[in-house]
């Protein structure tokens, strides 16, 4: 006996079937919604393409990049070409007459001291889209509203010397004999020369791993930390203003903006804040005399409306980062580097260019 099922799902032999270059247009359609979806709202991956994270992160790592332990940014542009860089060859690959506000959906955590970032340069174009900025990666240093301080190189948050990461670089004074280094030494201690003083001084970016074996060559007479001095200003470092003489490593103090935060407007606090009360909070802050206008409002005071943060390079003498561009917005946030799923030393031959020891390696 045949039976016939009322839920049985009825084949319709009048239903033209797909042809082969249409079933190929659905299954890349679906690959390229299925892959957008997980690069927007969970993973993304990025290559690193200088030393400033040295040693932590290597030049030729490539990364994945988890948004969801901070929770996703919306798309702010979310008319792009999915997959490309915002700009190439001076060409835009978005659409920047529709933008949205900014929204998180919420993560695992927020961003803590310590995690190592992506984010969108703040000091990038600011008539860029916040997603359409400059991807930069660093080390989170201090959190909204703590007070970061570098003494000597040492980074101090709330009076407390912030741990340093384990393969952290700095520079050194190197002082030799005359006689030339034997360059597969620098190649493989990977030793970089960042300046040289005279015939006989250097100024070298030397690893932790490699110091103690470089130090004991004959040719190497003494070895000492450079340390820019304190009271120099440098105007080249965050907030470029000489009422505030601040350097590379004696730095601050400076208490980072919070979500409520309320300062009083004067020389000073204009000369900390006022990037991020015009170019990431979108007001008008203009001095009238002794008086400060905000959208042309008289006031003697601002309240923060977001977070902020302060992020650092590892290889200290070698980052541009936030002692150059200050605090980066909690908007700028894109997650949080979890894993090293390839990396590729460009100078070495072609048997040796895989650094098989830092595949699928957890980044801390």
């Amino acid at each position: 006996m045949k039976w016939n099922l009322p839920f049985k799902r009825k084949q319709d032999d009048n239903k033209p079937k797909k042809s082969k270059t249409r079933e190929w247009a659905d299954a890349i359609l679906f690959a390229v919604v299925a892959s957008t979806i997980i690069r927007g709202l969970m993973f993304s991956a990025y290559a690193i393409p200088s030393g400033s994270m040295e040693g932590t992160l290597l030049t030729g790592d490539y990364l994945f990049v988890s948004k969801f332990n901070y929770g996703p940014r919306m798309p702010i542009t979310p008319i792009s070409v999915p997959f490309l860089e915002p700009t190439i060859a001076g060409v835009k690959t978005y659409f920047d007459g529709l933008q949205l506000p900014y929204y998180r959906l919420p993560g695992l955590s927020t961003p803590k001291k310590g995690d190592v970032i992506v984010f969108n340069l703040p000091s990038d174009s600011v008539n860029k889209p916040v997603d359409m900025k400059t991807s930069y990666i660093k080390r989170c240093q201090a959190e909204p509203g703590d007070v970061i301080s570098i003494v000597n190189t040492q980074v101090y948050v709330n009076g407390k010397a912030a741990p340093n990461a384990p393969k952290a670089q700095t520079s050194y004074v190197v002082t030799t004999d005359g006689q030339q280094i034997n360059p597969q030494v620098m190649h493989d201690l990977h030793i970089e020369i960042y300046q040289q003083l005279t015939n006989n001084d250097f100024i070298m970016i030397i690893p932790v791993d490699g110091y103690k074996e470089f130090k004991s060559y004959s040719v190497i007479k003494n070895i000492k930390p450079y340390v820019d001095p304190a009271g120099r200003f440098d105007p080249q470092i965050f907030p470029h203003n000489a009422l505030f003489k601040w350097n590379n490593d004696n730095f601050g103090p400076l208490t980072l903006p919070k979500k409520g935060w309320k300062i009083k407007l004067n020389d000073s606090t204009v000369a900390l804040y006022s990037r991020a009360i015009q170019n990431y909070e979108g007001n008008k802050l203009n001095r009238v005399g002794n008086a400060y206008y905000i959208n042309g409002a008289k006031t003697d005071s601002y309240t923060f409306k977001q977070n902020y943060y302060w992020m650092m390079g590892d290889n200290r003498h070698n980052s541009e980062d936030s002692r150059v561009w200050g605090y980066v917005p909690e908007e700028n946030i894109v997650g949080k580097a979890m894993i090293t799923w390839m990396s590729i030393d460009s100078t070495e031959n072609v048997f040796n260019k895989v650094r098989f020891s830092r595949i699928l390696r957890k980044i801390e």
